[in-house]
């Protein structure tokens, strides 16, 4: 079996190292990686758990001055995470709002989350939107640090950053598939092979991959997913490794939505829709396939220090055809609402390099950390947009799940944006053990922003710079507990445009944050809590709608306080928690409630029970609640609404396992989202069934 894994694994590395635009480093061998990653029960705990994506020097959670949660393999698996909008639902002090069924905002301590980042290299969302569903089969974890980032990204709102984490190739031969069925016929198939290619074990692969085709509960949606994986990682000589990846997640949706249902008759009174309505058509399809290549190099001195190199090139493509509804019906004939629809092809292209060094110096009898580095990268976009003059008619607002909309004439695309932006940074941060209790961080980021190109008749031209500093301080009160701080502005370069279509000038402000991190139960339970409180000026927040069905923004001044409380980790061998509660306020500049579309006060809970005398039985649930939410008009209530999930699993073989997953187990109804003037509901009760089989 080995000689056919080797030349499978050495068919995808070609392919892998044929996409890959430069090279870039490993922190540690691809073996050690590896090793630490494919732990099946991890256990986070404030002193094993270590991070670099706050700010770029390897710490515990606990030694690090900023909240960050963790999403590992372990809970993926139990309770069936397959893409990031379930995953990220379930951490502390993030919300997920799904204006439409393939565009999706995140959002964190009262602003919009616009950085994410892949093994700790920024690649951001596009408008700040994730289009699609993201996959979760490629990554080991997610890491979520909340509040500004400004050390790693340069840019963002005082929200959180999302770092995926990579699977990576391990030093011995490891093999998985699964297959999974639920509710709407809901297939998925994945496998996972990974291990050494030569004898040394000095050069790995592993190949992922994964498929996912389902109905919806909502009429006309459909989704088909094919997710492809493949690494390439060479110990060239015990201090040197280099790393080669190539992904790409094809995601194809047909009857996808395009803004959402909207929610008022004429009268001002609610329409009570079924669960499954929705406003598109058979002939509607929204197809994106997003592609990363990447590759490393690592060099490791034996004094400590480390150089490391990244590049990276992403290319994102997105064809789709839409409709959009609009308009308040009359309430007696339950007639009114219009469509639009219009064809968006675009193509957009990232090229980052990322390079720094970190180690270890000595001042004053004391050993601190120091980390230097740099950025520059290039975006390019073009946009089409083939909008159709013909106006679309819907049938009474009760009856269009029987109602043909039929598809318009579109008269051919135009190039209605090309834009070019490029960013270079400079950071620098050292980590200085002060005292034996305590640790200061200190450190800054200079960034350089140029922007040409037009979107939609505007001129995009920009010139921005800025210089952020960093400074955190972390105090062991004892072997338990540590009190910690930071500080940093905010500078936000902002996509969004005004009602004449010009881009916003970027937010500016200041974060603080405040708490504590404490280890219990022999450091298996780890437990945090923080205040924190945000500044921004010049924010964007939405403010109407262009006739192509596009929004426009207003920049306004917001500032959000309030403090999170989270524990997770292990009560003792068998029995897994984690829990998280934020409580917030965010005001406008006059002081008045701003952004009420958000929830204000949020509970996260989850935890598992293993029984191995009973083929290691695994019983969990876990539980998310938000207080009320407003559209921004104060017209529509979401009125506070709880959603339980529930699963089970067992050992069925020594090699195969057997999940159940029961999700919205209540089968509460709830809309998604009052970001917008429009929305849709969530899914109802679901259950599906999951074998794993391990080779």
């Amino acid at each position: 079996m080995l000689p056919t894994f080797r030349a499978l694994l050495l068919g995808g590395a070609a392919l892998a190292c044929a996409g890959a635009s430069s090279l870039a480093v490993a922190a540690e061998t691809s073996a050690d990686v590896a090793d630490a990653n494919q732990v099946d029960r991890v256990v986070i705990t404030g002193a094993r758990t270590r991070t670099s994506a706050v700010t770029g020097l390897d710490m515990s959670l606990r030694e690090t001055p900023q909240s960050v949660s963790l999403v590992g393999q372990d809970r993926i698996h139990d309770f069936a995470l397959t893409d990031v909008h379930q995953l990220l639902a379930q951490i502390t002090g993030v919300n997920v709002e799904r204006v439409e069924t393939d565009r999706t905002y995140y959002n964190s301590r009262g602003f919009d989350i616009t950085n994410f980042q892949v093994d700790g290299i920024g690649l951001p969302l596009i408008w700040g939107i994730q289009f699609g569903e993201l996959d979760t089969v490629l990554f080991d974890r997610v890491e979520a640090v909340r509040g500004a980032n400004s050390m790693m990204t340069g840019t963002g709102n005082p929200s959180a950053t999302i770092n995926y984490v990579r699977k990576r190739p391990t030093n011995t031969f490891q093999a998985s598939a699964a297959a999974q069925y639920g509710s709407w016929h809901d297939y998925r198939l994945e496998a996972d092979v990974s291990g050494p290619l030569n004898a040394s074990g000095t050069l790995a692969g592993r190949l992922i991959y994964a498929n996912e085709d389902r109905d919806s509960y909502l009429d006309h949606y459909k989704v088909n997913r094919n997710v492809y994986g493949a690494l390439l990682a060479w110990d060239a000589t015990p201090n040197l490794t280099a790393t080669v990846g190539w992904s790409m997640q094809d995601n194809r949706a047909k009857g996808n939505n395009w803004g959402a249902l909207p929610l008022l008759y004429s009268d001002g009174s609610r329409i009570d829709y079924p669960r499954s309505a929705s406003t598109s058509a058979d002939w509607t399809h929204w197809n994106v396939r997003d592609q990363t290549a990447f590759a490393e190099l690592a060099w490791r001195f034996d004094n400590g220090w480390q150089v490391k190199t990244i590049g990276t090139y992403k290319r994102f493509e997105e064809n789709a055809k839409l409709l959009y509804a609009y308009g308040a019906p009359d309430k007696t004939t339950g007639l009114g609402v219009l469509g639009m629809a219009g064809v968006y092809p675009s193509v957009y292209e990232n090229y980052i390099l990322d390079a720094y060094t970190s180690g270890p110096f000595k001042l004053f009898g004391r050993e601190h950390q120091l980390v230097i580095g740099g950025q520059t990268s290039r975006s390019h976009g073009h946009e089409y947009e083939d909008s159709s003059a013909d106006t679309i008619i819907y049938g009474p607002v009760w009856d269009w799940d029987s109602a043909q909309l039929a598809e318009p004439t579109f008269p051919g695309a135009y190039l209605a944006a090309d834009q070019i932006d490029r960013l270079n940074r400079f950071y620098a941060a050292a980590h200085l053990n002060v005292t034996d209790q305590l640790k200061i961080v200190g450190g800054f980021n200079a960034l350089w922003l140029k922007s040409k190109g037009f979107s939609y008749g505007a001129d995009q031209a920009r010139d921005a710079s800025k210089v952020s500093p960093y400074l955190g301080a972390v105090y062991d009160l004892n072997e338990n507990v540590s009190l910690y701080a930071n500080y940093t502005d905010i500078f936000n370069p902002q996509a969004e445009v005004d009602v004449n279509h010009v881009k916003l000038d970027p937010a500016h402000g200041k974060s603080y944050e405040a708490g504590f991190k404490s280890e219990w139960f022999n450091k298996r339970l780890y437990v945090t809590g923080a205040v924190f409180t945000s500044r921004q000026a010049d924010l964007a927040e939405y403010a109407g709608t262009f006739d192509d069905g596009k929004s426009y923004y207003a920049g306004v001044d917001t500032k959000a306080t309030g403090y999170e409380l989270e524990a997770t980790g292990a009560v003792n061998a068998q029995w897994r928690v984690s829990l998280g509660w934020t409580d917030m306020s965010i005001k406008d500049g006059d002081g008045d409630a701003a952004r009420i579309y958000l929830p204000r006060k949020t509970l996260k809970a989850s935890t598992t029970y293993t029984i191995p005398t009973l083929r290691n039985l695994t019983l969990g649930a876990q539980f998310r609640w938000q207080d009320d939410i407003q559209t921004s008009d104060q017209t529509i209530t979401q009125n506070a609404y709880g959603v339980l999930d529930l699963m089970a699993g067992v050992d069925v073989s020594e090699k195969v396992r057997a999940t159940l997953n029961v999700k919205n187990a209540t089968d509460k109804g709830y809309l998604t989202s009052l970001m917008w003037g429009q929305s849709y509901y969530a899914a109802p009760r679901s259950v599906s069934l999951r074998l794993d089989y391990a080779f």
